[in-house]
Order: structure tokens, then sequence, then C-alpha cells
């Protein structure tokens, strides 16, 4: 419940939003990242399953007349989780506000967010797992009962009224599920995790994106930078645009392998697109550490990395690779990571307990 006292500072929730949490001017390299994002459900290219089952949902309110369900989307960065709300709100036809969880400081900001929305209108709340305890209260009636309770006043004085909000719909975006709330995540009527794209989807993305920058590029170009861009689409558009300057100054402009080698060669990544940071990574645990078991603390005082940006950014996709163990005591290298970096391994290694 939220309440609204003038004198002690709090926002009235009909005044207009700031705009520091709403669609902040876009910068000329997020013009060019709209540009490359797919518009439309058939536009987009890879996970396959989440599109099936999106393409029902919004079938479904559409025949009903409804606003969407709530949505809710996660798994690791870079994979189209704010491409997917934008889609979601082109297909239905309505507009998207968009925000997120650490903006939206007071429990007055989000009402005022809430009391400027439409009917059937988007509210996209990217990391939403970051959002406060006292912030949350408030999201709650919203989501279930389209409604926000406030406390107007104090003391003996004070009276609660319930302001009826237009039925609207909330896509949540995170990389860290498990740090939301059980009742946050209970509000979203379906949960969709985002996996790791296949290299011939990330092939397609980079072809299409070279038609859109007005690039020449042979195809075993195009599959050198897919090959390098870990399964995540926006690694892969990062990477062609650092290819497409490096063939611009050293080249004629075309991309073709080698062109595609030389300038992921300079930017230090490897052929199975690990950069600097996730060698260190490995280096540090094997070189350091023997092998481990080390914790992630340990691991990003070594680099001088944080812990978090390794568990969001480095380890899902050593995980993957199969380079790194999880372990009770701490992460391990495997025998993959020791070949990969063309280092031995050591027969006496012990053998971790997974979790």
């Amino acid at each position: 419940m939220l309440r609204i006292c003038d004198r002690d500072g709090y926002n009235h929730p009909m005044t207009d939003p700031d705009q520091r949490l709403l669609d902040p001017e876009p910068k000329p390299d997020d013009r060019l990242d709209q540009t490359l994002r797919p518009q439309k459900l058939s536009d987009l290219i890879g996970q396959d399953q989440v599109k099936e089952n999106l393409a029902i949902l919004i079938a479904a309110a559409k025949q009903r007349g409804e606003a969407l369900d709530h949505v809710l989307f996660y798994g690791p960065p870079g994979l189209g989780k704010t491409t997917l709300s934008h889609v979601l709100a082109n297909e239905m036809d309505v507009n998207i506000k968009v925000t997120s969880g650490p903006a939206i400081e007071r429990a007055g900001d989000l009402a005022a967010i809430l009391t400027n929305l439409r009917a059937g209108d988007i509210l996209f709340i990217d990391e939403i797992h970051r959002l406060g305890r006292a912030v949350e209260e408030v999201l709650y009636p919203a989501m279930e009962d389209f409604a926000l309770d406030i406390v107007i006043g104090k003391g003996p004085s004070a009276r609660s009224i319930r302001l009826k909000l237009p039925r609207f719909s909330v896509i949540g975006a995170t990389t860290r599920l498990a740090l939301m709330t059980a009742p946050l995540r209970a509000r979203f009527g379906a949960v969709y995790r985002l996996d790791y794209y296949e290299q011939s989807a990330i092939r397609t993305i980079v072809r299409r994106a070279t038609g859109i920058l007005g690039v020449k590029a042979e195809e075993s170009g195009v599959s050198e930078i897919a090959r390098r861009a870990r399964g995540t689409p926006r690694i892969a558009l990062r990477l062609l645009r650092r290819v497409r300057d490096f063939a611009q100054v050293r080249g004629d402009g075309v991309i073709t392998p080698e062109m595609a080698c030389g300038a992921l060669d300079l930017l230090q990544v490897d052929p199975l697109g690990l950069d600097d940071v996730d060698r260190r990574v490995l280096k540090t645990i094997i070189e350091k550490y023997n092998g481990g078991p080390v914790g992630l603390n340990t691991i990003g005082a070594s680099i001088g990395e944080e812990p978090e940006t390794i568990m969001d950014v480095v380890e899902p996709y050593l995980l993957q690779l199969g380079f790194l163990d999880r372990t009770p005591q701490g992460r391990v290298a495997t025998r993959l990571a020791y070949e990969h970096l063309g280092l031995t391994y050591p027969d006496d290694a012990p053998q971790p307990r997974l979790l």
C-alpha cells in the first residue's frame, strides 16, 4: 500500500513520471541497435519453442480482446529479452513503456508510471530482480487486481482509497531468476527461459544484419563471426560492427574469412569465442589455485573483476563449454579447459563432487 503525504516529500501518483524512469532519448548506437532488432515475431530468429508459445499467447489475447498476460523472460544477458518485449508490443499494436528495477527507487515512482498507462499498454521492467521491497508491494495489487492502494494523510485523519488501473501487461526481464521474490514470480502468467542460440541461428542473424548495414560479406566470413559469438546475438552484432570497421580500414570493405579472423584476433576473441577475461578466469583457477576448487570472490579479487560479473557474464558460457565445474567448495577447471589453453592436465587432479 502506498502512502501519499506531500509534506513528507512523497510523490502523488497522478503526477507525470520522471523522465529518468521511462524511455530516455536514444543515443545513435541505440538507434542502430533498434534497427538491427526484429520488429515482428516472424522476423525473430532462433528460440523456436519460446516463439511458438508467444504466438499462441498473442493470438489468444487478440481473440478475446484482452491485454496480454504478464510475461517474465529470464536467462543470460544478450539473448533478446528486451527485443522480445518490443516484439510483443508490436504484435499487440500497443504502446510500451521501458524502465528498469534500479531506476524505480520509490513506491511513488512506480505509482506515477502505472497511473499514466492506458488499457493494453505494456510496462517493460528490465532487471526486475532489483526492485525494492516497498516498490514490489505496490506492484503486487497492480498486477493482480489492476488497482493501486493509497493511504492519504497521516495519523487519525489518514484514509485509504483504491485507485482502479486499466488492464495492462507487465513484461519482466532478469538474468538472476533466483533473486526474484516468490510472490513476484507467482504473478507472472507466462515464464520463459531464453537459451544460447544455435550456430545456424547466429549465422542467419549476422547475415541479416550485414544486409541492414549494407556490408558486403562472404559466407565464410559470416560463419567466422558467428562461431566466435558465444551463441549470443548481442555479441554477434557487436563483433560484426568491429569486423566491418577492420575490413573498411585494412581492406576493401568486404568481410572475408581473413578479415574476420584478423579483426577478432586483434580483439582477443579466440575461435571458441573466449575473450581476455574468460581466459584470465581459467588461467587464474589453473595456475594460481592448481585447478581449483576456488570461490568466485577469490577469483574476482585475483583478476580485478566483480564476482557478479564473473557469475553473470563469464561463468554461464564456460559452464556450457564444459570448461568449469561448480562444486560445494568452489569452481574447478576441467580437462577441456586445460586442453583449450594448451596446458597439461595433471594426472592426480581430484574428481570434484558436482552440485
